[in-house]
């Protein structure tokens, strides 16, 4: 009967740590181009974590190292366009073999947070970064805003990962255009 106990006991707690039911793997790009990928991209889109809630006009912006690491600048407005300026600089990982799809994002050493590049548009505009967990994930864009028609479309192709949209939350993008210099 003990023996019993234990075991669902230790059925119990695994359940717990991976989530009792497996979700398929989230398939990466093929191929990200590494220099073309880079530099900044908005965050339209995401299901925040902790440093991500009431965040206003967020910019992730990547620079490629010598060493192959990908240094990163996350910088926003806390609580409105007004609040707080903060700014966190985690190093990318990329996983060898993985088409430069498949990093290991560290905010805190040594812990290597999974970011999987599933989605990136041809001309590199537009991407979506998301997690086998389906816990997190980013909608990106080169512009601080995208048509209605598109969000939409990739809300769908997230919900179509897995992911519960309704913990997805549209970011507040607000920037000045300075005005265009006449040319004389």
């Amino acid at each position: 009967m003990q023996h019993i106990v234990k075991k669902n006991l230790l059925c119990g707690l695994y359940c717990l740590i991976t989530g009792c039911s497996q979700l398929p793997e989230i398939k990466t790009v093929n191929h990200v181009n590494l220099p073309q990928f880079m530099g900044d991209w908005y965050v339209i889109a995401c299901i925040p974590t902790l440093i991500e809630k009431d965040i206003y006009n967020p910019i992730e912006s990547y620079e490629l190292q010598q060493d192959g690491t990908i240094q990163t600048t996350f910088t926003f407005r806390q609580g409105s366009f007004d609040g707080k300026a903060k700014m966190y600089q985690p190093k990318g990982f990329v996983v060898p073999n993985t088409g430069n799809a498949l990093w290991g994002m560290q905010f805190i050493w040594p812990i290597k947070a999974e970011y999987r590049i599933v989605y990136l548009d041809d001309q590199y505009q537009t991407t979506i970064i998301a997690r086998n967990a389906r816990d997190y994930v980013w909608l990106m864009s080169r512009q601080p805003a995208l048509s209605d028609e598109k969000y939409q479309a990739y809300v769908e192709q997230i919900k179509d990962m897995g992911y519960d949209i309704k913990k997805l939350v549209k970011i507040p993008q607000q920037w000045d255009v300075p005005p265009k210099k006449e040319v004389p």
